[in-house]
């Protein structure tokens, strides 16, 4: 990763001239040349495979609004597909997943983690993506860089057990309580594949990781640190043990604020940043968190729904707030609604890319 790219040193809490800039959900639906080419592909993970597509497509808008970060054109739910889980995506439906009976679940843990330990088997689904990334790599500027992803075990397993995580997550928690060993099993399991996931893409040329949990709001204190800290940094640490200095990010979305505390406190350089989703009080936030680690985020992604000049207000204000220390990443606190006009995205970037932290931020890295 280059050292003098605005997020390699966000993320190492140094001084930068202004923030760098990516979006959630930046390659997607609010895009006419994303819609455009999305129609001439018959399924959405057919998309996700093709890698000269795929790679277009996380290009456009770096393209159109010159963001600081490309992240990979994938999804989280490919990692289920590598582990030959039937994974479809439905007009108006969404992602639907096949889900073993209840009698089927320990065959079904079993099979997990024997495919979670073949990189063979994982990489005759997940070798286009890594294609996709090293493409990708060639097109960006030097000044850019390239972000890979995964989804975290909790909201992966979510995917695979529950009928929709969106709805509830009765069943994954209720396998929790009741058969701990074989939930243990299949998060293990999510884990070894994911970090294989994430290391080739690092391999392929990503500059930094972040790790999607974004069903962590549907995690009970009473099994916190089975589904999201413990697999969590569990997979940090694989990751680092093969590529110790590759930035790694977590999006735990929904946890309260001592919850984030406690994730910061007991960090042991298992990751670099902490983005925060829209509920988190960001003033809290520059207290509490940021003099220990970098922060992503917040701003809620229906401002962007609004006008020009509600957009740069709170916009400013969150800049405000957030770059009076080093160590900050501009982002919203979800993805990037379809609905969102072009326009609105275009006023944002100018707002970030003009913004300057002079004599805002400390001069030197924060302790």
């Amino acid at each position: 990763m280059n050292k003098e790219t605005l997020l390699y040193k966000a993320l190492k809490m140094e001084t930068n001239n202004r923030p760098p800039l990516w979006l959630m959900r930046q390659a997607g639906r609010y895009l006419p040349e994303y819609r455009g080419l999305r129609a001439s592909v018959p399924s959405f993970l057919e998309l996700c495979y093709s890698p000269e597509l795929a790679a277009e497509v996380t290009l456009q808008p770096m393209k159109r609004f010159n963001f600081d970060v490309a992240i990979l054109f994938s999804d989280i739910l490919v990692i289920p597909d590598a582990l030959d889980v039937d994974v479809q995506f439905k007009k108006n439906e969404g992602p639907v997943l096949s889900k073993p009976k209840d009698e089927e679940l320990e065959s079904f843990a079993n099979r997990l983690d024997i495919l979670s330990k073949d990189p063979e088997h994982l990489d005759e689904t997940l070798g286009p993506i890594y294609q996709t990334v090293a493409l990708v790599k060639q097109n960006l500027k030097p000044s850019q860089a390239l972000m890979g992803f995964c989804g975290a075990p909790w909201t992966v397993l979510l995917y695979m057990l529950d009928e929709k995580p969106s709805k509830g997550s009765e069943r994954t928690r209720a396998l929790a309580y009741a058969r701990p060993g074989l939930f243990e099993k299949m998060i293990n399991a999510l884990v070894e594949a994911s970090a294989h996931y994430l290391c080739e893409q690092i391999d392929a040329g990503a500059d930094a990781i972040q790790i999607f949990d974004s069903w962590a709001l549907q995690v009970p204190h009473t099994l916190y640190k089975q589904a999201v800290e413990n697999p969590l940094f569990a997979l940090c640490k694989k990751v680092k043990v093969k590529h110790p200095n590759t930035p790694i990010i977590l999006f735990p979305r929904g946890l309260s604020e001592e919850k984030l505390k406690e994730l910061v406190k007991n960090n042991k350089g298992y990751f670099d940043g902490l983005s925060l989703d829209y509920t988190v009080d960001p003033a809290w936030a520059a207290e509490h968190l940021q003099p220990h680690i970098c922060l992503q985020g917040n701003l809620d992604p229906t401002i962007m729904l609004s006008t020009p000049e509600r957009i740069v207000a709170e916009t400013e204000k969150l800049l405000e707030i957030m770059t009076k220390k080093p160590g900050y990443i501009f982002n919203f606190g979800h993805g990037i609604l379809p609905s969102v006009p072009v326009e609105h995205v275009e006023v944002l970037a100018k707002t970030v890319q003009n913004w300057s932290n002079k004599d805002k931020t400390n001069s030197k890295k924060a302790i």
